[in-house]
C-alpha cells in the first residue's frame, strides 16, 4: 500500500468541545483551528467508557480498548504492595503508533503523551507526561523526573525549555484573569492553578515545537491536557452563570476557559506553521466538556467524580494532501484514530484492532491491507520491559496533582489503602469496558470484586453490578441488589428508581418501568429515554416519540435519543422519519449496531433496498448476532436482489443463531 503522508503531526487536545470552540471560531477568536477546518475535515468524536484520560489517550494511541492495552486507572498497585502510583507508560501491553512506526525505521517524536513515563527508546525522541511537573520552588534545582527523556543525552538540551508557575507574571495571566488586579492572591490561590495549567502547557509547547524544527521526524504526537485542566477547575464560571455560582466569582473568573482556547489556538498557528502544508495534520479530543445547562451543578464524591463533566463527544479535525477540504466526518470514534495513522503511513492495520480507518476523510479512499496483529510483527519497537519503575519524588508529585484534581483520593497516607483502592478501581473500571463494549457477562466479576471490597463508594459499585445482572439476565439478583442498595441509601431513591426501571423494562413490564420513572420529578434526558423505551414497550409511539424528544431538548447529541425516535418512527409507519433519526444516531455514534439495523428497517420499507442492505451489513459486522438483521438480508436476497447464494448465507447463519 503506498504511502499518503509525508509526516503526520497527531495534536491532542485534553476535553475540547466544538460547542465551546465554534463560538470563537465564529468571532475569529481561533483563527489557526479556522483555517484547518476550511482545508480539512472535521467532526464530533465518540468517546469510550469509562471516559478517564489516561485509558482514553491509550486507546488513541493503540487502537485498542482498556482491557486489551492494560490502562485501567488513573493510578496503579506498586509491585510491593507498598502503595499506588501515577498510572506507568510501562503498564501498557499493546505496542502504540510510536512502536509500530519504530519498527518500520520511522522516526517520531512523542511529547507529553498520557502515559508515557518512562520514555521509550523509540526510533526518535520521546518525552514523557512527567517531564515538565515542577517538583521544586523556582528558585531552587529544579530535576528532570529520572527516566523522562529518551534517548538520555536530550534532557540537558530539552530541560531548560520548561517553564516553572513562578515565571507567570500578570501579563501572563491577564488574558485569562482580565480583573486580576481585584483578586486577593493571598486568601484566593485560583489565579495560581491557572498558572500552573499555563506553565505545563507552555513547557509542553516548547519541547514539542524545538523537536519539530530542529529533529527530522515522520510523525509528531503531542499531549496538551490544559483544557481539560482549565475546565475542571473554571468551567463552572463559564457563561451563562449557574446557580449557585457568586456573582463576585463570576465576574473574576469567567473569562478563563475562552482564553484556555484562545491560547491553543495561539499554540496551534505555530504547530502548523512548523509543519507546512504538506503534513498531514490531526487534532483529536478525548471527550468533551460540558459548558452549557448540562454542566453538573456538583460534583459526586465516587470514584473520578469530576469525569460527570465530561461530555460523549470530543473533537477530531484533520487536513493535509488527499484529505476532503471544508467537510464534516460522520461516526468517527477514538479507535479510529491509530488505523488512520497507519493508513496514511501506507501500512497495514491490525486486524485485531476493533475499529477501521477512516476512509470517509479521503479524496480518494485508499485499499487497506491488514496484519493479524501488530503485536507479532518482528522489529525493534522501543517498548520498554514491564518492570520499569518511577522515580519517587516524580511519583509523590504525580500523585499529588491527581489528587488537586479530584481524580484520586490519596486516602490519608495510607499505602496499604491506597493500593487497595487502586487495584478496586481498576478492576470496576475494567468492568465499565466490558459492559461498555457489549460483553456484560464478563463485566460481572469485576463488578463483584469492587462490590465485595469494604468501602465509602459501595453504593456506586452496587448500581453498576446490578445493571450488569440485569443486562446478563440475572434479574433477580439484580431485583435484590436494588432493594438492598435502596433501603441502605435512602437519600439514592431517585437512582434506584431508576435501576428498578430498567430492570422491570428488561423482565418484560414497561407498565411497571413507567411508573418507577413517573415517580421521578424530573426531565432529565437519561429519565426520559428510559420512560421512551417503556412506552416503545407498551406500543405508545407517539408518546415515546415526545419523551425523547424532551431528551433532545436538554441534548442533541444523544445518540440513544435519536435511536429511540427512530423506532417510535417505525412504529407509526413513518419510514422516511425514522430513517433520518438513526442516520443522526449513527452520525454521532457510528458503533451502535442497533441503530444500524433500524436504520436498515426503514430503508427497506421506503424501497430503498441496496441502502437497506448496507445499513444491514454494518450492523453485522458489529454485532453478527442481531437474528432480525440475517432474516432481513435472507428476504432482500432472495426476493428484489435475488443473490440466492448471499441468502443461503444468511439462512444459514440465522439457523445457528435459532440453536443456541
Amino acid at each position: 500500500m503506498p504511502r499518503l503522508a509525508k509526516k503526520v503531526l497527531l495534536i491532542g487536545w485534553d476535553a475540547a468541545d466544538w460547542k465551546v470552540m465554534t463560538p470563537l471560531m465564529d468571532a475569529g477568536e481561533m483563527p489557526a483551528l479556522q483555517s484547518l477546518v476550511e482545508r480539512g475535515v472535521m467532526g464530533n468524536i465518540a468517546t469510550l467508557d469509562p471516559p478517564f484520560s489516561p485509558m482514553l489517550w491509550t486507546s488513541i494511541a493503540t487502537g485498542h480498548t482498556a482491557d486489551k492495552h492494560g490502562i485501567l486507572h488513573f493510578t496503579q498497585p506498586k509491585a510491593d504492595g507498598s502503595g499506588a502510583s501515577p498510572v506507568l507508560g510501562s503498564t501498557r501491553r499493546t505496542k502504540a503508533l510510536w512502536n509500530i512506526l519504530s519498527q518500520r525505521g520511522l522516526r517520531s517524536n512523542v511529547v507529553g503523551w498520557w502515559p508515557t513515563h518512562p520514555a521509550e527508546p523509540i526510533h526518535g525522541t520521546m518525552v514523557s507526561d512527567l517531564f515538565h511537573r515542577p517538583s521544586q520552588p523556582v528558585f531552587e534545582t529544579w530535576p528532570v523526573a529520572k527516566g523522562a527523556v529518551s534517548p538520555p543525552d536530550m534532557e540537558s538540551t530539552l530541560a531548560p525549555l520548561r517553564v516553572h508557575p513562578a515565571e507567570c507574571t500578570a501579563s501572563h495571566l491577564l488574558p485569562f484573569l482580565p480583573r486580576l488586579g481585584e483578586i486577593d492572591q493571598s486568601e484566593d490561590r485560583r489565579p495560581n492553578q491557572v498558572a500552573k495549567i499555563l506553565a505545563d502547557a507552555s513547557s509542553i509547547h516548547a519541547v514539542a515545537t524545538y523537536l519539530m524544527e530542529t529533529t527530522e521526524w515522520d510523525f509528531t504526537a503531542v499531549y496538551y491536557d490544559a483544557i481539560d485542566h482549565f475546565g475542571h477547575g473554571f468551567m463552572r464560571y463559564h457563561p451563562p452563570r449557574l446557580p449557585g455560582i457568586p456573582e463576585t466569582d463570576f465576574g473574576l473568573y469567567s473569562e478563563v476557559v475562552r482564553g484556555a482556547y484562545r491560547f491553543h489556538d495561539m499554540m496551534l498557528e505555530r504547530l502548523l506553521d512548523l509543519a507546512g502544508e504538506e503534513t498531514t495534520v490531526i487534532l483529536v479530543s478525548d471527550h468533551g466538556f460540558h459548558s452549557d445547562h448540562l454542566r453538573p451543578i456538583a460534583i459526586p464524591t465516587t470514584p473520578a467524580g469530576p469525569a460527570t463533566e465530561h461530555r460523549a463527544f470530543g473533537v477530531v479535525c484533520m487536513a493535509g494532501p488527499g484529505i476532503k477540504q471544508d467537510e464534516r466526518v460522520y461516526g468517527a470514534g477514538l479507535l479510529n484514530i491509530a488505523p488512520t495513522v497507519l493508513t496514511l503511513f501506507g501500512l497495514p492495520v491490525g486486524a485485531d484492532m476493533p475499529a477501521a480507518p477512516l476512509l470517509d476523510v479521503f479524496e480518494t479512499p485508499p485499499e487497506i491491507t491488514s496484519v493479524p496483529s501488530w503485536e507479532d510483527e518482528d522489529g525493534a519497537s522501543g517498548m520498554h520491559d514491564p518492570d520499569a519503575r518511577l522515580d519517587p519524588w516524580a511519583e509523590h508529585d504525580a500523585m499529588r496533582q491527581l489528587a488537586e484534581l479530584g481524580y484520586i483520593d490519596l486516602a490519608d497516607g495510607n499505602s496499604r489503602k491506597a493500593a487497595e483502592a487502586a487495584a478496586r478501581d481498576s478492576a470496576f473500571n475494567l468492568g465499565r469496558v466490558f459492559l461498555s463494549t457489549g460483553r456484560a457477562p464478563r463485566s460481572v466479576p469485576h463488578f463483584e470484586r469492587a462490590y465485595r471490597d469494604e468501602s465509602d463508594h459501595r453504593a456506586h459499585y452496587g448500581l453498576w453490578l446490578a445493571q450488569a445482572y440485569a443486562q446478563t439476565g440475572r434479574l433477580s439478583e439484580a431485583a435484590a441488589l436494588a432493594t438492598e442498595l435502596s433501603e441502605a441509601h435512602p437519600p439514592l431513591a431517585a437512582t434506584f428508581a431508576l435501576l428498578r426501571a430498567d430492570i422491570a423494562s428488561a423482565n418484560g413490564q414497561p407498565d411497571q418501568a413507567l411508573a418507577l420513572l413517573d415517580s421521578i420529578d424530573t426531565e432529565d434526558a437519561e429519565i426520559q429515554i428510559r420512560r421512551g423505551a417503556a412506552l416503545l414497550g407498551l406500543k405508545r409511539f407517539a408518546d415515546a416519540d415526545a419523551a425523547y424528544g424532551i431528551a433532545l431538548r436538554h441534548d442533541p447529541d444523544n445518540a440513544r435519543a435519536h435511536h429511540g425516535q427512530a423506532k417510535a418512527a417505525i412504529g407509526e409507519k413513518r419510514y422516511a422519519d425514522a430513517s433520518q433519526s438513526a442516520l443522526h444516531a449513527v452520525a454521532r455514534l457510528y458503533h451502535y449496531p442497533e441503530a444500524h439495523y433500524h436504520l436498515g428497517v426503514a430503508m427497506a420499507r421506503l424501497g430503498w433496498l441496496e441502502r437497506a442492505e448496507q445499513a444491514f451489513l454494518v450492523a453485522l459486522s458489529q454485532d453478527p448476532e442481531i437474528a432480525k438483521a440475517h432474516l432481513w438480508l435472507q428476504r432482500i436476497y432472495e426476493g428484489p436482489l435475488r443473490r440466492p447464494e448471499a441468502a443461503a448465507h444468511h439462512q444459514t447463519q440465522l439457523e445457528a443463531l435459532n440453536r443456541v
